[in-house]
Parts: structure tokens; sequence; C-alpha cells
């Protein structure tokens, strides 16, 4: 694609990337054939093809984002779908960050819409805020139908994602430690426990620190990491992105100087896309913050990518549960893992089946399905279409936002894939799957994910 950015122009590093990445697209097309939001609407602004010319002309005329520009590129989901599809290699995952930075800085949004992003932006990477928020949910329901009317549907989809039922503190899993080893110890790990995960889920840390653990890792939880920054960073929200990532660099790089560290465990797949990413956020950062975090970037794994590199033996138990994997969107496309996790289940005894149109998004893409409800759900009810066409008796799925997404739409209990295989290799039966036939439910809970050691 030529371009016609003016050589001053060039000089801003943003427009110098922006400049390049512009220039590899042949505007073949063949990325809305992938694009969710261009099957659901067929229009070409809301395409990959369509975003990059709205995109171009924007940098070019080095204006504020206009009405036109702002709506399209918010309907994007960046699934990334476009870049498994494209045969020219267009790092378009780079170039919307781009746009909703500039977007965020100079674009006129609604009061409400900018109500919203303040709130989600506030509340929801933090974990001590996002538990209190979910206490208020009650008191918010009567209004549903009301905040249709004011203009903020926003906050009904925040409702009808929130638990039904109360958080319990089940989770063993209590905030920075080590989760030392019963046998010999091979690797020594940090993981990432998220901030939303923490909250809603907090059963998938615990299973992913025995599963470790058991195969002789040593997991450590650094004091004073918090969320990866992907839930600003696609609001725009630019520095906030870049005040998580520093943040988790520092903290990390302190438990790094206690001794080696063999990786960097991730176990909610946008957060991962998230972190592989730090050595480009972090690229302009001043100091050595920029090393850092792409040394860091270089050690992250999936939690399936190092299970799978680390075997941990042969399975416990064995189940004729027929598994529908869902394949998230930020690992299949942001991470290009798509074989790991169904090979680690399949090794586990389950049967494994794959979901129809399963390179298409689910709708949730981080704050997406809260920000876009009504394009979320359309996508929402094709994934659980599909997902029900192969007859499941479990989802299982390697992101939270996906989980509470689908979950939405479907009686089938859905778990984190890493839930299934620390049961197979003797943790409790996953959250929500006691009634199921082939699991056996009277395993005694581990009193704590092996020897958990608070710091």
């Amino acid at each position: 694609m030529q371009t016609n950015f003016t050589a001053e122009q060039r000089r801003d590093p943003v427009i110098a990337e922006v400049d390049k990445i512009l220039r590899a697209c042949v505007h073949c097309g063949l990325c809305t054939a992938t694009c969710p939001t261009y099957q659901l609407l067929g229009d070409e602004r809301d395409s990959p093809r369509g975003r990059i010319y709205l995109i171009k002309d924007m940098f070019e005329r080095g204006v504020p984002a206009s009405p036109e520009v702002k709506y399209h590129v918010d309907r994007c989901l960046s699934c990334l779908s476009c870049m498994t599809t494209c045969p020219g290699g267009v790092d378009y995952m780079h170039l919307v960050d781009h746009a909703r930075a500039h977007i965020d800085v100079t674009g006129q949004r609604t009061r409400a819409d900018r109500f919203m992003r303040g709130l989600l932006s506030a509340v929801l990477p933090y974990p001590r805020r996002f538990r209190w928020a979910l206490k208020l949910v009650p008191l918010g329901q009567p209004f549903r139908q009301l905040f249709g009317r004011i203009g903020l549907p926003q906050l009904t989809a925040m409702l009808d994602l929130a638990p039904k039922q109360p958080l319990t503190r089940s989770a063993r899993y209590a905030g920075p430690g080590t989760a030392v080893t019963q046998g010999e110890r091979r690797k020594r790990v940090i993981l990432l426990t998220g901030c939303a995960q923490q909250v809603l889920r907090p059963d998938i840390n615990d299973a992913t620190i025995r599963l470790l653990a058991r195969s002789g890792v040593d997991v450590e939880v650094a004091a004073r990491a918090g969320c990866c920054g992907a839930l600003t960073h696609h609001m725009g929200k630019e520095a906030s992105a870049i005040a998580f990532a520093k943040a988790n660099v520092d903290a990390w790089t302190k438990v790094m100087a206690k001794g080696p560290v063999d990786a960097v465990i991730v176990n909610a797949s946008g957060c991962g896309t998230m972190v592989k990413d730090y050595g480009h956020l972090l690229q302009h950062a001043g100091g050595d913050y920029p090393q850092r975090a792409a040394h860091i970037a270089s050690l992250t794994r999936d939690v399936t990518e190092f299970v799978t590199a680390h075997a941990p033996g042969a399975a416990k138990r064995w189940s004729s549960i027929r598994v529908a994997y869902h394949s998230a969107c930020s690992l299949q496309h942001g991470q290009q893992i798509t074989d790991e996790p169904k090979a680690l289940l399949r090794q586990a005894g389950f049967s494994v089946v794959d979901v129809p149109e399963g390179h298409l998004c689910c709708g949730s893409a981080g704050t997406y399905n809260i920000l876009q409800p009504e394009l979320a759900a359309q996508l929402r009810q094709r994934k659980v279409d599909n997902i029900k066409s192969v007859r499941p008796d479990v989802i299982a799925a390697g992101n939270l936002g996906c989980m509470t997404q689908i979950a939405l739409g479907t009686d089938i209990p859905i778990v984190h894939t890493v839930e299934l295989l620390d049961w197979a290799h003797g943790g409790p039966v996953p959250q929500g799957m006691s009634a199921l036939g082939g699991f056996a439910t009277d395993v005694p809970r581990p009193k704590r994910p092996e020897e958990f050691i608070g710091a």
C-alpha cells in the first residue's frame, strides 16, 4: 500500500511504525473472510481492510479522530483473526492499538461512553475494587431496563455478565508467595494471577499451581504484580497500560534477582498475548525498561505451552467426558497456540471435539461484550450454536473472558483447560461439573495447592 506521510511525520516513531505497517498491506481483502464483524455486518468499514484505510487517512492527514473512524475502530474486536489469515504479515494488532490511542486522546466521545470507559478502567483491573463492585450488582438489577432507556445499555450488559451466585472464597491461593513442589525441583516459574480472574474464578490459579507443583515446578506469585494492562490498552489508554506493565516488570525483576526463572506463566490467554508484547509496549519507556520488558516477554508462556514442554506425567484418572475445546482468539491468533491444549486434554483421556467456525470470536474480547453488547450478543449466539452442534458434555477454554461470555448463552458447564488437566492428575472436580458422570466426586479437596507458603 502506498502511503503519503511527510518526512517530518516519519520522524515521529509512532508514525514511522504506522507507515511501515501500512506499506505491508496489499489490500487483497482476504482478511474480510475471517473478520467476525464483517461476517455479521457486511460493511467494508467494519473489516480489517476498511479500518486500515480509515486509519491511514486519519494519520496521513494528522487530524483528530472523526466520528466515523471512532465508530468503526471501536467495533473491532482485536481478535487478530485477520493476522492469521493475512498472507503479507500485516501487523494489524499494533496498527489498531495506535489508532485507539489516538482516538482516546483526540476523539470526541459522548458523556455516557466516557463514563463507561472510565468506570471499567477504574474497577476491573483492581481485584479489591472489583469485589466491592460485584456486591452492588443486586442493587442495580431492578434498573436493567432503565439503563437501556437512558443510553447506558453497557450497564445492563455488565449486570448480565456478573455472577448469578454470591462469590465464595473456595480457592486456596491467597496472595504473594511460593508454591514449593514436594518432589524433585525441576523448574522455577512466576505466575501472573490476573485481575478479574482472581475475583471470578480463582480456582483456575489453584489448579495451575497444583498442576505445575506436581511436575516439580516451584511457582512464585510476585508481590506488587497486578493487571497485565490489556483491559485499558484495548480502550486506547496507553499511559495506563504502560504503568501496569512497568509495575509487573519491576515486580518480576525482583523475583528474578533471587535466582533463575524458567518462565512467566499466564493462564489467561488475553493476558499472555499482552505480556508477550511487553517488549514492544515498553520499547520507548526509558531507562532499562525496554531490555527488561523484552526479556520477560521472551520468558512468557501460556500454561498449556509450558506444560506441553514439561509434561506432568501419566494421568491418574481417565474420563469419557466429551470436551468441546473453544480456542480463544488471543491464544490461537494472538499467540499462535492451537494444538497444544487439545493434545494435553487427549493425553489426559478426554474425548476432544473441535467447534465449527472455531476461528471466529465469541464476542468477549476484553471489555467488548460490555462496550458493544449488541454485536457481542450476536457473536455469542453464533458461538454457542456451533458448540451445541457437537453435543459436548463440557466446554474447555483457556481464557476467563471467553468462559464468562459463553456461559451466559448455555447451561453446558465451561471450565478452564488447566482445571480438567489438574483433575486428571489428582486435583478436585472442576467447579460446576460434579453432576456429570465420569468424574470421581469423592476425592477430598487438597488443603492447599501443594504447599503454598505466603510471603
